[in-house]
């Protein structure tokens, strides 16, 4: 099927993960990708094994699988933006691209002309989305940012971890580069509004999006509990500041998430774990008094969970609606039957005949559903055909630009 973007080109001039991520979603929609990337070099992560690729012998490619989890459904093309010829290519992919994303420093791009000013005066409906840690704009503007110190900076840590002074009670980053993924979803947001504005007005415009910003925002009901309350969360481990109960508790052979949400739910709860008691109790017969008493209902719910294994839980409570499920290892997850069922573990074929495993777009359009057409490229892979291709560069061209090492 023809994908919701099939007619639209993004030039993608980033690396590691955010832009990437963006580029990537574009591309599973059905737009066209050309990431442009260092000529011998390329993006940082086909470094970052191992584990690493591999090929339909199994033997293992140079390219390691934190390259593959962002990079599928892209043709790659290498070129050399320091040299006047190389961005003289950038600046003709631009004339016949819509969108350009990069995560360049603040600047780091108009020293060679292709800042955003310089080349909407060659595209006036350019879409150009900059991505960087700290924006275009402010005192910290021109410093790097990296996921884990935004993290830290942002305040995710802050809330995250064991509570303090117990054993692990440091403030602990999140296992995800999470900022960097939501900066990548939140780039792709601004894309698409950015088109359905040109798709009015005929104006493209410049996005600014900076994985601080992204990181505050999304700090969700924390930042508003503080904003409201003046007092600055912690990290509370496992449970939540406002609900309760709702926290990891053990069984007799591992660990399970209780996640209640209403007073209904817990009266399901505790009919089912035999402390019938409990709901008409003064101290937690709402979610507000549970909250006060959090510390004396999660020693009463322990003391019976705990008698009893992980799967007599996920049964019983399974039945009755209450919402509780496994902590799954990362290979357990894929053997969730639910997990199969959505179809979230793909296989995207590569030049090489190979197939490359992957992790598939959670959007299910009725219509235009994401499509997986190519496993993430070798470097340099679709240089040749796309300057040959798309810009009309014949082979003396090509030629001499191979051999004055712009490509």
């Amino acid at each position: 099927m023809t994908g919701a973007l099939s007619h639209i080109r993004v030039l993608d001039l980033t690396r590691v993960l955010a832009g990437p991520w963006s580029g990537q979603i574009l591309g599973d929609l059905g737009a066209d990708i050309i990431k442009v990337e260092r000529p011998g070099v390329g993006d940082d992560t086909r470094g970052w094994g191992p584990p690493y690729l591999k090929d339909k012998d199994g033997n293992e490619r140079s390219d390691a699988a934190y390259f593959g989890c962002t990079n599928r459904n892209k043709q790659s093309v290498t070129i050399d933006i320091t040299k006047p010829e190389g961005q003289a290519l950038i600046r003709e992919l631009v004339a016949k691209s819509d969108i350009l994303v990069e995560n360049y420093k603040v600047g780091g791009l108009k020293k060679y002309g292709l800042d955003y000013d310089s080349l909407k005066a060659i595209k006036p409906d350019l879409i150009y989305c900059s991505i960087t840690g700290f924006g275009q704009t402010g005192p910290d503007a021109t410093k790097a940012g990296y996921d884990f110190m935004i993290q830290g900076m942002g305040g995710l840590m802050s809330v995250t971890g064991q509570p303090e002074g117990s054993p692990g009670g440091e403030p602990m980053k999140v296992g995800v580069a999470l900022a960097d993924v939501m900066t990548g979803l939140y780039s792709t947001i601004g894309i698409l509004a950015a088109l359905a504005y040109r798709d009015q007005t005929g104006e493209g415009q410049h996005i600014d999006m900076a994985l601080l910003d992204v990181q505050v925002a999304t700090l969700a009901n924390q930042a508003t509990n503080y904003l409201v309350s003046g007092k600055a969360p912690t990290h509370m481990g496992n449970a939540h500041p406002n609900l309760v109960p709702y926290q990891t508790f053990p069984t007799s052979d591992a660990h399970f998430i209780l996640a209640i949400g209403n007073d209904s739910q817990f009266a399901k709860f505790c009919a089912i774990a035999g402390l019938d008691d409990l709901p008409g109790d003064i101290r937690f017969d709402t979610n507000r008094h549970r909250v006060e008493n959090r510390d004396v209902l999660a020693a009463k719910i322990t003391a019976v969970t705990a008698d009893k294994p992980l799967d007599y839980w996920m049964e019983k409570l399974g039945k009755a609606g209450v919402p509780c499920g496994p902590i799954n290892s990362i290979d357990r997850v894929f053997e969730e039957p639910q997990i199969k069922h959505r179809g979230m573990a793909i296989e995207v074929p590569a030049k090489d005949g190979s197939m490359q495993p992957g992790v598939a777009n959670p959007i299910k359009l009725s219509k235009t559903p994401p499509s997986y057409k190519s496993a993430p490229p070798e470097l340099g892979e679709h240089t040749l055909s796309v300057l040959a291709n798309l810009l009309g560069k014949d082979e003396s061209e090509l030629e001499a630009l191979s051999s004055g090492k712009i490509i």
